[in-house]
């Protein structure tokens, strides 16, 4: 299996981005994970992409992975200006966007901000979130939503809990899962991203609202919602139902029964579903 190129990309002075690279001469892909998540999510789509013959870039988001962690910078504004950096600062000219989750309202945001650098968007379980049609005010939001306080649970005890909640996921995707956190010296664990920082992003998802933006979008949309039995997003189906009327042009792939981290559970299927869609033209204007 092909190795990824590492390198760190600046996207502010003082701030970098970690990015893994498969190069490849067809039709280049950016893979952007969700909200406390990590590129490796990607690895298994990104090797079949690859192996099709697709040009692979896939990041960190700041504040995760490997990537810088300032204490500010969290809004979609300066997040979507991080992947225009890595866009043209590793030249993917008219690239695929793939957002996963919170990662699927970035690209989304990202579409509108910078349509000439998009060919099309694929949102996987995500970019139609809104939560602020469930939620009556943000302090309720931040409550429910609040991450749950991770650090100081063994490695090992951490990794059997996902083990034991995703018992069809490869070797691959826990190992991914578990590069959420950073392991201590002691065994112990802590998330990457900062409780401060996460409840940042969340507030300004609670603040966007993609679904008074579809309108503006020129570039082809894939939809591709998961369906599973431990669902959390109520009135999933009437939001899918939406964005797919307001849109320019959409199609929607459900994965069902399938989990929220769908790209890690079905990699080779997400992956041959989004080359499907370039050898049918799908993604052409």
């Amino acid at each position: 299996m092909e190795s990824f190129e590492f390198k760190r990309v600046e996207v502010e002075p003082g701030i970098s981005l970690a990015t893994w690279m498969l190069r490849g001469s067809g039709t280049p892909f950016l893979l952007v994970h969700g909200l406390s998540s990590n590129a490796r999510l990607y690895d298994g789509v990104a090797h079949k992409l690859s192996e099709l013959g697709h040009h692979c870039v896939s990041l960190d988001q700041r504040g995760h992975g490997q990537s810088d962690k300032p204490d500010s910078g969290y809004d979609f504004k300066t997040i979507t200006d991080d992947l225009h950096s890595v866009i043209v600062k590793l030249s993917l000219k008219r690239a695929i966007l793939v957002g996963q989750s919170w990662g699927g309202n970035v690209v989304l945001e990202h579409a509108k901000r910078f349509p000439s650098e998009v060919a099309g968007i694929a949102l996987i379980d995500g970019g139609w979130l809104e939560p602020s049609f469930i939620f009556d005010t943000w302090e309720e939001c931040s409550k429910v939503l609040a991450p749950p306080n991770l650090a100081g649970t063994s490695e090992t005890l951490l990794k059997k809990l996902i083990q034991a909640s995703h018992r069809d996921w490869s070797a691959e995707a826990i190992e991914a899962t578990m590069a959420n956190m950073e392991v201590l010296s002691d065994g112990t664990v802590r998330p990457w991203l900062g409780i401060d920082n996460h409840m940042q992003i969340l507030r300004a998802l609670y603040d966007h609202h993609p679904s008074k933006i579809y309108q503006d979008i020129g570039a082809p949309v894939l939809l591709i919602p998961a369906e599973s039995a431990r669902e959390n997003f109520p009135g999933k189906r009437n939001a899918i139902d939406g964005a797919e009327n307001a849109l320019k042009k959409s199609k929607v792939h459900w994965f069902s029964p399938a989990d929220h981290d769908v790209h890690a559970q079905h990699p080779k299927e997400v992956a041959n579903l989004l080359h499907a869609q370039v050898v049918e033209g799908f993604f052409d204007r």
